[in-house]
């Protein structure tokens, strides 16, 4: 196993703080932990993660109503034991749970390839944990009720932790223990709110809550704003808002690139139980904890963290970190606008950020293995290419130009692309996103009271892409341009890829803006009407028990 110095006498460059630990193609006694039946692993990671691409594609059809199904308002509700909600277990499909769950299954899919190429033999049990780690986010994004989400958000985290200690190494174990108490800490806030919540309402049922809240009047209702008020504390921290999201940048930047990559989705989780039971709760006079009370200021301000930390950040995992919290503060300080006209562009928004940040921390580690080898292959010196001939004669004759390799070419151009991405310029998704966003932003000034927000929030945005084009611009120079050694990577395909599949998926979601956009602005103008959404789950019926012989 080769293992990168990272000693204290090492010259400073963007990877010195990363303790990457590669491993070896050798076996016998020098190669690393594998587990067994490794073949095996694979082969039935394969199976599930198809199985779950294919489903969740399915289920996005179904919900939109292009694929013929009796799915009333495009809402699927399932039954867990027959029976029926409220006093049941309900798992709910519907569009905006569909398009986290095709959002997952993409990043996992991209995510688990790379780790194939050397990352999953680090350490045992990766793809075991991998598997859980999806088993929770579909949970968290199907589930019906406040309680399973919690076991689903345990479900996740708990594969989480494994996931972040994977490959071992101090600074990672030291990231890991902050990252597993702090999300402890909002696990308890989580669990300590839902206990308050079903003592007042006696439900947990969240389309059953919808109705149960808005009968709250008094004390009972006081008691639930509070509890309501400490589970969007709970969902901000795991959402990565701002202050409560110190845990995340060390943590991120020291795991292991296909789990960070992976790990781009988790903060989105969080966002996505606020908009949930924020849109569920909204006819009752939603606390302020799921509305623009506390999510517009929360978001301004992480937004205002993430960009300052890009430009403060020489470290190219904890820039990426960074990136992640800006997408969130974006994102929530969007959700946070009055109405649901921001929602679309920001579910837009969402799909492109998770994409590219994923795969920026998985090319980032692939450009640190040729360190400082970027200079020589866009220096335009002949001093850089020791081309100075001694005696003096004309060498224009025999050395017209310098080779690139493919490899250097690929990882220039994929940093470019996820460059344009992050920043939200042309031609990409990250463009027409924040285009939606602004957009959608100028329409709202014009409602009451959303005209201040709406200023607010688009200088905001102007002044965090500003800040990324000058922290993105400095480090592809830094990394590209400033060094004269050449170290030319070594790249497997199935490393190159994922990185590639996920920046031709955000190109499709450029070309595709249209009836992408469209779904999305149906799904927010779903999203405002919850009625659907709870009549679907409280009036579905059990299974009919037919005796033999009788007919239904």
């Amino acid at each position: 196993m080769a293992e990168r110095n990272t000693s204290r006498d090492e010259p400073a460059t963007p990877f010195t703080h990363i303790s990457y630990s590669y491993p070896s193609a050798r076996s016998g006694a020098d190669a690393p932990v594998t587990g067994k039946n490794r073949k095996f692993k694979i082969v039935l990671s394969i199976v599930s993660l198809a199985i779950q691409l294919i489903v969740a594609v399915r289920l996005l059809g179904m919900a939109d109503g292009s694929i013929a199904s009796l799915w009333p308002d495009g809402v699927g509700v399932y039954l867990l034991g027959d029976w029926p909600a409220p006093f049941g277990i309900v798992v709910v499909v519907d569009r905006l749970s569909a398009i986290m769950l095709v959002l997952t299954s993409l990043l996992a899919s991209a995510t688990w390839v790379y780790a194939t190429a050397r990352w999953d033999r680090v350490g045992v049990h990766f793809h075991p944990l991998f598997q859980l780690l999806l088993m929770g986010l579909n949970g968290a994004f199907l589930t019906g009720d406040l309680f399973n989400l919690f076991v689903f958000f345990e479900v996740l985290l708990a594969a989480s932790y494994g996931l972040m200690l994977h490959g071992s190494g101090r600074a990672r174990v030291n990231a890991s223990l902050h990252y597993i108490a702090v999300n402890l800490i909002a696990s308890f806030l989580l669990l300590i709110a839902i206990a308050l919540i079903y003592g007042v309402t006696g439900t947990l049922n969240m389309a059953h809550l919808a109705i149960k809240a808005g009968a709250l009047s008094g004390p009972d209702r006081l008691l639930f704003e509070g509890a309501a008020a400490i589970l969007g504390v709970a969902f901000l921290i795991k959402a990565a808002a701002w202050p409560l999201n110190y845990w995340l940048i060390d943590g991120y930047a020291h795991a292991s690139p296909p789990v960070a990559g992976m790990f781009s989705i988790m903060t989105k989780v969080g966002i996505y139980a606020l908009l949930r039971i924020g849109s569920l709760l909204e006819p009752t006079g939603a606390p302020a904890a799921f509305g623009g009370a506390w999510m517009f200021p929360a978001g301004m301000a992480t937004l205002a963290f993430g960009a300052i930390g890009m430009l403060a950040a020489h470290q190219t995992q904890r820039m990426a970190s960074y990136g992640i919290i800006l997408s969130s503060g974006t994102l929530l300080a969007a959700l946070g606008m009055p109405g649901v006209i921001l929602t679309g562009p920001a579910l837009y928004y969402m799909l492109s950020s998770v994409l590219a940040l994923g795969a920026f921390f998985m090319l980032l580690e692939m450009i640190g293995r040729a360190q400082s080898f970027a200079s020589d292959f866009l220096a335009a010196s002949q001093e850089a290419f020791d081309l100075d001939d001694p005696d003096g004669n004309d060498q224009s004759e025999v050395v017209v130009g310098v080779a690139i390799p493919a490899a250097m070419v690929f990882l220039g151009m994929s940093f470019i692309a996820c460059a344009l991405l992050i920043i939200g310029l042309p031609p990409f998704s990250g463009y027409v996103a924040k285009v939606a966003l602004l957009s959608a932003a100028l329409q709202a000034s014009d409602s009451i009271g959303a005209s201040a927000n709406a200023v607010i929030f688009t200088a905001g945005v102007l002044l965090a892409s500003f800040a990324g084009i000058i922290s993105l611009s400095r480090t592809g120079i830094r990394l590209f341009w400033s060094f004269s050694d050449i170290t030319v990577p070594r790249l497997r395909l199935s490393e190159a890829l994922p990185v590639a599949a996920l920046i031709s998926a955000c190109a499709v979601l450029a070309i595709r803006a249209g009836p992408i956009t469209s779904y999305l602005e149906d799904t927010a103008s779903y999203l405002d009407r919850p009625t659907s959404y709870i009549h679907a789950v409280l009036h579905k019926d059990t299974l009919r028990t037919v005796e033999p012989g009788a007919t239904e």
